[in-house]
């Protein structure tokens, strides 16, 4: 299996790709150095819940976004994580809002309220924007010692701040990374081109250099995790390409990491499921979001009791 078969044109020219072994032992003869993601790569992180279990043994995640005239952004995010099994999520709002209608669990605070709470993992950048206190939150979340997931704002304030950079690179927790082409393409000072032209070895670089967990999303998502794993993930469809897909997949990841699954585990799994929700709509053309969300709990759940 070649990686350029199954990402970004590579599906559109193929048909049905097979791999003939020719009867040889293929991984005796040479270990592969990537996998295609799918929940039976993690399945032993994949565990029920036993009967004698509390909110808090299922964590604690922070959403932090939400500036004016994007809310909406991290109240998706926060009610991704709120349904793929958080115990608790707080949302970091900097426009002030005090509850979200659509979902009364979540807990809105001020940023620096939300960031006080006793966190199991962080997702930053939903609807963040780049203001000077948008800086500073993500500039906290790097010198936290908690799992956390840069997305979107929180991305495009890395890519300009090398003292953020610094600090990203420096982190022993884990550290998840999920930028668009265009968002890679600024972290990684190439144009868009460039990074589709290679979306592998664009993906490597940017974990290489940040020690992070990266997806490179788009067609064929590519995931290269901090060990130097790599895998392409193949759920998913056209449909995807509208807005809020990002937040729901970081929030996904979010309850993933609160729920303490690896870094690696949550990375693979969560894409992988955030594909396979939307392949189980059924719907292309106008798809949304927060369509996902509900699909993507009832797969998890089933899941976890194969």
């Amino acid at each position: 299996m070649k990686p350029g078969l199954l990402t970004l044109d590579g599906p559109d020219h193929c048909g049905t790709v097979t791999v003939a072994d020719l009867g040889l032992d293929v991984r005796a003869q040479l270990e592969p150095t990537g996998w295609v993601a799918g929940r039976e790569l993690f399945a032993s992180a994949l565990k029920r819940r036993p009967h004698n279990f509390h909110k808090g043994m299922a964590g604690s995640v922070v959403v932090l976004g939400g500036a004016s005239g994007m809310i909406g952004a991290a109240l998706l995010a926060g009610r991704a994580a709120l349904k793929l099994g958080a115990g608790r999520v707080y949302v970091g709002m900097l426009e002030e809002t005090t509850i979200d209608p659509g979902a009364p669990e979540l807990m809105l605070r001020h940023p620096d309220d939300a960031l006080g709470q006793d966190l199991d993992a962080i997702v930053v950048g939903p609807g963040l924007g780049q203001s000077g206190r948008a800086e500073a939150l993500v500039g906290a979340v790097l010198a936290s010692d908690m799992p956390c997931v840069l997305d979107a704002d929180a991305l495009n304030l890395l890519a300009d701040n090398k003292d953020l950079r610094a600090a990203c690179a420096k982190r022993r927790s884990d550290t998840l990374l999920t930028p668009h082409p265009g968002e890679a393409a600024r972290l990684l000072g190439a144009g868009i081109a460039e990074v589709q032209g290679d979306r592998l070895a664009a993906a490597q670089h940017l974990s290489g250099e940040l020690n992070a967990h990266v997806v490179l999303k788009g067609n064929g998502s590519v995931l290269v995790a901090r060990d130097g794993h790599w895998f392409i993930n193949t759920s998913g469809n056209p449909g995807m390409a509208s807005a809020g897909m990002g937040d729901v997949l970081s929030g996904i990841l979010g309850a993933l990491l609160a729920q303490r699954l690896s870094g690696e585990a949550a990375l693979v799994l969560g894409v992988h499921l955030h594909g396979a929700a939307a392949d189980a709509t059924g719907a292309g053309v106008g798809l949304t979001a927060s369509e996902l969300i509900d699909p993507a709990r009832r797969i998890w759940n089933a899941w976890l009791t194969k």
